[in-house]
């Protein structure tokens, strides 16, 4: 054996040292990454390069060849990305102070400007995080706190995610979504002063809607009243001995049909009161 190793051992060393230096030429970029290739320091490409219309499987992930100890291999996640903004106050247009939670959702798209502005994804997202903070504060505080409440609130999140795109290309990132988690009063006065005022409104409205209400009621009410009359007339008029007997059998209900019985009344038999009860 030792004299199979001094006869063999530059070959053997020389087969390792191969063998090392394969391996680290070789590195395997998954799908979920993009790899950007770094030659002194200076970014020359990348692999597995994000491509909006270009399917998994076909950017070139997998095996990839480089150059051992003169380039190196800086990773750059490919997926979709979160940037959380710090809960905050905002004032509103109508001077309504808000506690506002948001966050923003961003994609690398430009690897090789990313590693020359902000060296990794954790530096974009806190690069950002302040930009998103004061995008936000700015167009919140063109808008009332009943806009955000609204459909109007969607144009404040385009018009919010606009400008944090804008800014967001300057790393090599998209922006393509921003949200709003919670938009509150702060607690104390303020609160209770909104909901006051919230509930005076709705008070006034509920009170409006009532009347409104009242007034068709009473409309509605005396045109069938009036209707009914005339219909009333109407028949009547065709037979009046008619509507004389039915009008006393409907006073003849009112006044005798006493509930307790204890009322007496004494009439004549020729009281006119009671002409339906002698006939014709």
């Amino acid at each position: 054996m030792n004299d199979f190793w001094r006869e063999y051992r530059p070959m053997l060393i020389g087969a390792i040292v191969l063998l090392i230096a394969l391996m680290s030429s070789l590195i395997v970029v998954p799908e979920t990454s993009q790899a950007v290739i770094v030659r002194f320091g200076e970014p020359v490409r990348v692999v597995n390069r994000f491509l909006p219309n270009r399917d998994f499987g076909q950017t070139g992930a997998g095996l990839v060849f480089r150059v051992p100890f003169f380039e190196q291999v800086v990773w750059v996640d490919k997926r979709v990305l979160d940037v959380d903004m710090e809960r905050q106050q905002v004032t509103s247009t109508d001077q309504l102070r808000l506690e506002v939670d948001a966050y923003a959702r961003f994609r690398i798209i430009d690897p090789l400007k990313m590693v020359e502005t902000a060296g990794s994804t954790e530096r974009v997202a806190e690069q950002l995080q302040p930009i998103l903070n004061s995008v936000l504060r700015q167009e919140l505080g063109k808008r009332s706190f009943q806009s955000l409440l609204t459909a109007d609130r969607g144009a404040a999140m385009v018009q919010i995610r606009k400008g944090l795109d804008r800014e967001a290309r300057e790393y090599g990132a998209q922006v393509i979504d921003v949200r709003i988690k919670r938009a509150d009063l702060p607690d104390g006065t303020p609160l209770d002063s909104a909901f006051t005022r919230m509930q005076s409104a709705r008070n006034q409205e509920a009170a409006t809607i009532r009347a409104q209400g009242e007034k068709q009621a009473q409309i509605i009410r005396a045109e069938a009243e009036a209707q009914a009359s005339k219909t009333y007339a109407e028949a009547f008029n065709k037979d009046p001995g008619f509507y004389d007997f039915y009008r006393a059998m409907q006073s003849y209900d009112t006044t005798f049909a006493t509930k307790d019985g204890s009322t007496s009344i004494i009439l004549s038999p020729d009281n006119e009161y009671l002409r339906q009860f002698r006939g014709k």
